[in-house]
């Protein structure tokens, strides 16, 4: 087989066969396929596009490029729930505790944050002693014990995405639906869970930035996880303001305990609910998202999910006493309000904004080997449709360092807009594809 013909082909529009598309994932990832090559037939790829079928081949050509996790010994409906990334998104503190009250294991690999903020990885080592790696027995015999663990990504998941990815962040091609859905897909395929929830981020702060791209993202992804026999359901989601009000490390743990105390935000609170609703539904607890959404308020209103997050943390070597002290997570040195210059509505908090200057003052990464602060990040106040008066706090930027977070005060308060009449409630769960 020659990559030569392989490039030409697909230039030329033809399909792949899947011996095609084997051959460069496996050369490529052993090192044996040039990057020019490779760069090659990306950009025809990014051009030409492929079918279903292709995409399928190349999700399980590079799901086959490592490890393929075996969680059969953990008794029950393993579901995994994976976000397309947005600003403020805390969701999986929140929907892995409530699932697992509802008997639903959870046994997940998580990521670092390249970007805006931190990954959950990053988020849950705020937790003093909280450990993200562990031994293969002992994540299963956590979830086995307590119904929930999550830990770090190995790089032997997937490693030809990895080595793909970098390649079209530097080539311009990136923004294609079948590379999109074969990368996260071949992730999630090979971390072993038996069902996966997908959030969908559309808008403002998302990758995906219209609802149309995001329901074509979501649909393909959908068939991929369930042409793999996978139990695959993806929820389009509005990133169109941060989701919740905080944004940063310690800042989000902080308001995903909050939350399962009863007293999140409303837009974090919904979210959860319907995520957490639809994983008890994958996972068998339920015969439908509604009647999951039912289970997972209730578990959420009576206190289990709250403890069911502490037995999270003390299982991974976590200190619980931070569900009710907040001081012992890391503390910022400055911090520095963002004051409303004019009354009227909040219209518009620019997501995409508000991500990059909590990235700048500490709270994420601009490359992988930036330390984060896990103190720094930003507290909204104000959300689009409060009503605000001259002098109002609309905002604090937090962090250890003045500089950062003087700079970041000066992006942020550029993500606010107003109006003068109340605006319309931005809608936040947009569709449920099954």
């Amino acid at each position: 087989m020659n990559m030569n013909d392989i490039i030409y082909k697909k230039r030329e529009g033809g399909k792949l066969a899947k011996e095609e598309i084997d051959y460069f994932v496996k050369g490529y990832t052993e090192g044996k396929i040039p990057d020019y090559q490779m760069s090659a037939l990306l950009m025809a790829i990014f051009f030409q596009k492929m079918d279903q079928e292709e995409t399928y081949q190349l999700t399980n050509a590079m799901k086959l490029s490592g490890d393929v996790v075996n969680l059969s010994q953990i008794q029950g409906i393993k579901v995994d729930k994976h976000s397309t990334g947005g600003v403020g998104d805390k969701t999986t503190l929140i929907v892995a505790p409530i699932a697992a009250a509802c008997g639903v294991p959870i046994a997940k690999m998580s990521g670092r944050g390249l970007g805006f903020t931190g990954g959950t990885v990053d988020k849950m080592e705020a937790i003093p002693g909280f450990q993200t790696t562990i031994e293969a027995e002992k994540f299963i015999n956590l979830v086995n014990k307590t119904g929930i663990s999550v830990i770090g990504q190995t790089a032997h998941i997937a490693p030809a995405d990895k080595k793909i990815y970098a390649l079209r962040d530097v080539t311009s091609t990136v923004d294609n639906m079948s590379l999109i859905s074969a990368s996260i897909m071949s992730k999630k395929l090979a971390s072993g869970s038996d069902a996966i929830v997908l959030d969908v981020k559309c808008g403002d702060g998302a990758f995906m930035q219209t609802f149309e791209d995001a329901c074509e993202l979501a649909q393909w992804m959908v068939d991929l996880g369930n042409a793999d026999g996978k139990k695959t359901i993806a929820v389009v989601t509005d990133m169109n303001q941060p989701l919740g009000k905080a944004v940063g490390n310690s800042l989000e743990v902080i308001e995903a305990i909050e939350t399962l105390k009863g007293n999140g935000p409303e837009d974090i609170t919904e979210l959860s609910l319907t995520l957490a609703g639809i994983m008890i539904f994958a996972g068998g607890k339920a015969v439908s998202c509604e009647e999951g959404y039912q289970m997972a308020e209730k578990v959420l209103q009576n206190g289990e999910a709250l403890e069911k997050l502490i037995q999270f943390i003390e299982g991974q070597g976590g200190d619980s006493k931070v569900v009710n002290d907040y001081s012992l997570f890391p503390q910022y040195t400055y911090k520095q309000d963002i004051i409303s210059e004019q009354d009227g509505y909040v219209d518009k908090i620019a997501a995409r904004i508000i991500g990059l200057a909590s990235q700048h003052a500490g709270a994420g990464r601009a490359t992988k080997e930036d330390q984060i602060d896990l103190s720094a990040g930003i507290y909204l106040h104000k959300k689009v449709g409060d009503k605000v008066i001259k002098g109002e706090v609309l905002a604090t930027v937090y962090g250890t360092d003045s500089e950062k977070v003087a700079h970041s005060v000066e992006e942020a308060e550029k993500a606010f807009a107003f109006s003068a009449a109340e605006p319309e409630k931005l809608l936040l769960i947009k569709k449920i594809i099954l």
